[in-house]
């Protein structure tokens, strides 16, 4: 109890499950602008005028910014906007900055892809990224039911592999769930939303500070005392990546029954000093051990992104499925 008490001043504000409350904006955002002002804006990208941009509909908020769905006029080609008015709080302001500063330092095919970044005289940015046309795998958990084994299997493989080139570049994502993790029809997986990301300047630079979704947060980020205060703060992401495929198995968050809704104290102690959420029955035995290897309360203990890419689930022969 001692612990709990010297956290609750800490700010963790976002609460878990997500609900239909993240539909609402923080503050309010114009629509993309089509008038001539627009072309006072500058593009990070060659080519592409903010003045080109027609807006087609609002995709969500979230994370201090409004993200529209566009249409390049001269191309046709549809992207995703993301749109922050100059006169957000501080805190976004940074996350924003840290956003952009990563999306130009990553290119991976299992990132999400930035096309210009439009920084206006009035301080809106306004940053233009590739279009996920089947939303987050979160949408697709809502709109179609629990995930197969075989279904996970390329869904884990895709965010390792984008984790491994986030992790070689020394980039910590620290906020790895289902709605930041993108997708198309195809079933392409992209890692996305780098507002709480971390750029690493040396290899065990400390990383234990309250950002992030809390519900996804590792023991070791709650208590960091208890669990080593210089841990790899690379498995972090591993766990939030073990329990981000386990909800998509199970249909809800596994650390609370379906539809609970926890303050951040309750959710902490289950996740510090309660046992890692197990498989049911039915789960193979290569899941299982996956799972395990990502969930392994002792940071040191985990399995890296690279380790997990050759784990006998994800190498395992799609036929016997």
């Amino acid at each position: 109890m001692a612990v709990v008490r010297q956290r609750r001043q800490l700010n963790l504000r976002l609460p878990l499950p997500p609900d239909n409350s993240d539909l609402c904006p923080r503050f309010p955002l114009p629509l993309p602008p089509s008038s001539t002002t627009a072309a006072a804006a500058s593009a990070a990208t060659a080519g592409i005028s903010y003045a080109d941009l027609e807006n087609i509909k609002v995709l969500g908020h979230g994370n201090g910014g409004t993200v529209y769905k566009v249409r390049h006029k001269r191309t046709d080609k549809i992207y995703a906007l993301k749109v922050v008015h100059g006169d957000t709080d501080a805190t976004v302001r940074r996350q924003v900055f840290r956003e952009m500063e990563i999306l130009r330092r990553t290119d991976s095919p299992h990132t999400v892809k930035c096309h210009g970044i439009f920084e206006k005289p009035s301080g809106d940015i306004a940053i233009l990224m590739e279009y996920m046309d089947a939303g987050t795998l979160e949408t697709l958990l809502r709109r179609d039911g629990t995930f197969s084994e075989s279904k996970l299997r390329n869904v884990a493989s895709q965010i390792l592999k984008g984790l491994n080139y986030l992790h070689s570049i020394k980039i910590i994502h620290r906020d790895i769930k289902p709605s930041n993790l993108l997708v198309d029809r195809k079933m392409s997986i992209k890692i996305s939303d780098f507002g709480v990301s971390k750029i690493m300047c040396r290899t065990l630079d400390p990383c234990n500070s309250y950002v992030g979704t809390c519900a996804y947060m590792s023991p070791e980020r709650f208590d960091p005392d208890s669990y080593g205060g210089n841990y790899n703060g690379y498995a972090g992401d591993i766990w939030s990546l073990g329990l981000t495929l386990l909800e998509l198995y199970l249909g809800h968050f596994p650390f609370l029954q379906p539809g609970q809704r926890p303050d951040w104290a309750t959710l902490m102690c289950a996740i510090c000093f309660g046992d890692p959420p197990a498989l049911p029955d039915g789960a193979s035995e290569e899941f299982r051990g996956f799972i395990e290897c990502c969930l392994q309360k002792e940071s040191n203990k985990r399995w890296t992104a690279s380790q997990l890419l050759n784990h006998p689930f994800l190498c395992k022969d799609q036929r016997s499925d």
